[in-house]
């Protein structure tokens, strides 16, 4: 279903040398730049960017990771090096406002550079896309998943860790289809499992894995299409759907791609 438009991806480093300083830097992160699956969620959001004109850049070679993945598996030395060298590349190009694809680097940026001095505009991409619709300059009427059931499950980075739950939901209200909520959602919605360093290191004892508690209950929903907007969460619940053998039945969209499908770019 995407389209395989070819687009110019504007990097800081060239248009400072021309003098140009774009409005926002588009933050990859480590997902969006490495993980195959999480490319085209990257891939997307840039064709949205591109399709409204938006001022725009990506560090390219000079983006590193934001140091959230040291920090919560408890390497407070390797997370402040990562934040003191991307405060560095940010001052050098005069970066005020940073837009993310990926809760984990949103809540690292707003929350916690704060304290090494790293003072940024840091806006979530639904957020982004949310203003967007308000202002008129976005619309999301085509009829694309009209015959579709879509659940959408709350990242714990965005959702309680800065009570941001409006803006994907406004978002999927927008494109026409049927929405259904799990039991268990907002501020009670239960954990990918891949949190807090919990994607990098074994799974502990126990009965459950908590990817699979939370994909039943969206397979509960009998929604066609799970939606994320996390790179974690994308892969934990792409491995619990394949785990129950639904993936030729229930897809798992990150909204950026719900977005850039309802656009058709």
């Amino acid at each position: 279903m995407e389209n395989q438009t070819k687009i110019e991806i504007p990097v800081m480093a060239d248009l400072y040398a021309r003098g140009d300083n774009p409005e926002y830097l588009f933050w990859v992160g480590c997902a969006g730049a490495f993980d195959d699956r999480y490319k085209k969620v990257a891939r997307a959001f840039t064709k949205i960017l591109t399709h409204l004109s938006v001022s725009y850049a990506v560090l390219g070679k000079e983006e590193t990771c934001t140091g959230d993945p040291a920090r919560r598996a408890g390497n407070e030395m390797l997370y402040q090096m990562q934040a003191f060298a991307n405060i560095e590349t940010f001052t050098r190009y005069n970066v005020k406002k940073i837009l993310t694809i990926c809760p984990h680097c949103y809540n690292i940026f707003k929350n916690e550079y704060t304290d090494l001095g790293g003072h940024y505009e840091v806006v979530f991409y639904t957020q982004f896309l949310q203003n967007l619709m308000a202002e008129g300059k976005l619309k999301l009427n085509s009829d694309i998943f009209k015959d579709k059931k879509i659940t959408f499950h709350d990242s714990c980075y965005l959702g309680r860790a800065n009570g941001e739950y409006e803006s994907p939901r406004a978002i999927l209200k927008a494109i026409p289809s049927e929405k259904i909520e799990m039991k268990r959602n907002k501020s009670f919605a239960l954990c990918c499992g891949g949190g807090g360093g919990q994607m990098f290191k074994e799974a502990e004892p126990g009965c459950k894995e908590i990817y699979m508690e939370r994909t039943e209950e969206a397979l509960e929903t009998g929604a066609n299409i799970i939606t994320t907007t996390c790179p974690f969460c994308m892969v934990m619940i792409t491995d619990g759907i394949k785990y129950k053998n639904k993936e030729e039945e229930v897809f798992n969209y990150d909204i950026a791609e719900l977005v850039a499908m309802a656009l058709d770019i």
